[in-house]
């Protein structure tokens, strides 16, 4: 009877062990948010904004394609969206007759100093004509911009007040993936919402934004989430929750937010300039995969190969080549190619530094001065303006055949498309990467004989141009006129 009341014993012993055991497991891999939340949210805005807008005329929804153009059905659709929009009586019309309507957006904020100044996106407050900011106790202010970065998407706002709640800053280096993060913010308006995930990785790069090397996280993000900051476990502020990746406008698990570190270096030089400054080195590059790893000599993918070297920038005055592969950057290493916009970016204006490149197998060392980053119409303005290399009857800017293409496209002779303007070219069909082989039955050898065979072609009428391309060559008719 001992023995067998002993064995229950041991089993119900066994039995709570199990249970504590459980449930510290539980609660170590499930963080109370509770303390942070409540510290923390009266920091964090709602921005809304007001913007006016015009509608003149008949909208472009209304207009057929050119190619089905019908005046008369234009202009009874332009009667009948004229005489609905009579009934619908919106607000009255200005001077010229264009209506004017009041276009609101949400948004999400934090503040930064207890003087008044908000960090938020600056897709946020775009083209805002009015600006309010919320406090969690209700208080309203309106905001002015002080200064807004689109590369890297933050505005900085101000609002009259003092002795405002504060977040506490961190670092974004030191988060790992897997690490607990949690985001405040409003989506769709519902103020102070809370949600929560991990960080599922570091230094992403989106097409949209070169210069900030994104955290991505599982975290559920939606509209209005824009601006609000995104907190480690110990309530510092490691990024600001920007963009989501989504196939239906909605969360799919897939949230990226600008690092910190970035976001206040931008709010430094705009409190101080006004407008932020950022390194350019001026090369268009690309990544290195395992084929063209191989194809370089490299043992493993890795570096930066150059694709375009732009005029007159600080690479092309360095020597910098297309077909160089970036290997360093002031002897950090550039793994993938989204690595070093970052890094030039932030290097400053001025500044020579040394670029390890390889060039025909062989490593050498650049030395390169910095430059302040144009804007992205002047960037664009150097990239077409190539002088001789762009053929303004034609409508293309071109560049030799490298060895890299001659063995990837099979092709012994020709010129390659790196752009497409306004022109017959484009109207032909021709596409950035093509090789021109010939014109009128006529090979293009290099550039020159390109540039002789366009003065020879008739001032009007249509020549044959072969191209080749990845899936093989092909015949474009090349309409010419005065």
């Amino acid at each position: 009877m001992y023995l067998r009341n002993t064995t229950v014993l041991i089993r119900i012993a066994f039995t709570l062990c199990c249970w504590l055991v459980a449930g510290s497991v539980q609660a170590g891999g499930l963080p109370d948010f509770t303390g942070l939340v409540e510290q923390y949210s009266p920091a964090i805005v709602n921005i809304s904004t007001t913007q006016k807008v015009k509608s003149a005329g008949l909208p472009d929804i209304f207009h057929l394609p050119d190619s089905q153009n019908d005046d008369r059905l234009n202009e009874f659709l332009r009667k009948f969206y004229e005489e609905h929009r009579g009934r619908e009586g919106g607000e009255e019309d200005d001077e010229e007759g264009d209506e004017s309507f009041d276009s609101n957006s949400l948004g999400s904020g934090f503040v930064v100093s207890s003087d008044g100044y908000i960090l938020t996106n600056h897709h946020v407050v775009k083209d805002a004509d009015q600006i309010v900011v919320r406090f969690s106790d209700r208080r309203e202010f309106q905001a002015e911009v002080i200064g807004s970065d689109p590369r890297t998407d933050i505005a900085l706002l101000k609002v009259d007040a003092t002795g405002l709640p504060v977040l506490t800053m961190g670092t974004s280096e030191n988060l790992k993936p897997g690490e607990w993060v949690l985001a405040i913010g409003s989506p769709f308006g519902f103020d102070h919402s809370v949600t929560a995930g991990i960080v599922s990785a570091k230094g992403r790069s989106l097409p949209s934004e070169q210069y900030v090397p994104f955290i991505q996280t599982d975290v559920a993000i939606n509209p209005g989430n824009s601006g609000g900051p995104l907190f480690n476990l110990k309530g510092e502020v490691v990024g600001i929750n920007s963009q989501i990746y989504s196939r239906t406008g909605g969360f799919m698990g897939l949230s990226f937010a600008i690092p910190i570190e970035v976001a206040m270096n931008v709010v430094d030089q705009l409190k101080t300039n006004g407008k932020v400054v950022r390194g350019w080195l001026g090369v268009y590059i690309q990544e290195i995969t395992r084929e063209l790893a191989e194809s370089f000599g490299l043992k493993r993918p890795r570096g930066a190969l150059v694709a375009q070297v732009i005029a007159d920038s600080p690479a092309e005055k360095a020597g910098v080549k297309v077909g160089d592969v970036l290997l360093t950057f002031t002897g950090k290493p550039i793994s993938h190619s989204s690595d070093l916009p970052p890094l030039v970016g932030r290097h400053p204006v001025g500044s020579e530094v040394e670029l390890e490149v390889l060039r025909d197998g062989k490593e050498q060392t650049i030395k390169v001065v910095i430059d302040a980053l144009p804007e992205d119409d002047q960037i664009e303005a150097r990239r077409r303006g190539y002088g001789e290399n762009k053929q303004a009857r034609l409508g293309v800017v071109i560049a030799p055949l490298t060895e890299e293409i001659r063995s990837k496209l099979n092709v012994s002779q020709g010129v390659v498309v790196e752009d497409v303007l306004k022109g017959p070219a484009k109207k032909a069909g021709v596409h950035i990467g093509d090789v021109i082989v010939s014109i009128n039955n006529k090979p293009v050898t290099d550039q020159e004989a390109l540039e002789k065979l366009i003065e020879d072609l008739p001032k009007s009428g249509s020549v044959p141009m072969l191209i080749q391309r990845e899936d093989g060559p092909v015949f474009l008719p090349l309409k010419l006129s005065e």
